[in-house]
C-alpha cells in the first residue's frame, strides 16, 4: 500500500512539473534563447542523473560483500 501511496505522488508531481514547463517554454514572453538554454540544460540534467542510476545499479549487482554475514 505504502508503493502505490508513493507512486500516485510521484505522479502528481510529474503532472504539476509537466504543467510549469509547458507554461515556462509556450510563454511568449520568454526570450528564445533562454527557453533553448535552459531545455539544453535540462536534458543534461536528466542524462546526467540517468547515468548516475544506471552505474548506481550496475555495481549494486556486481558487489560483493565479503565478510558480510546475512
Amino acid at each position: 500500500m505504502q508503493n502505490a501511496a508513493f507512486i500516485l505522488i510521484g505522479i502528481g508531481i510529474l503532472v504539476l512539473i509537466g504543467w510549469g514547463v509547458k507554461g515556462f517554454f509556450m510563454a511568449a514572453d520568454i526570450p528564445l534563447l533562454i527557453r533553448v538554454a535552459t531545455g539544453i540544460i535540462s536534458v543534461g540534467i536528466l542524462v546526467l542523473i540517468g547515468v548516475a542510476i544506471r552505474d548506481r545499479v550496475i555495481k549494486a549487482k556486481t558487489e560483493k560483500f565479503k565478510g558480510v554475514e546475512k
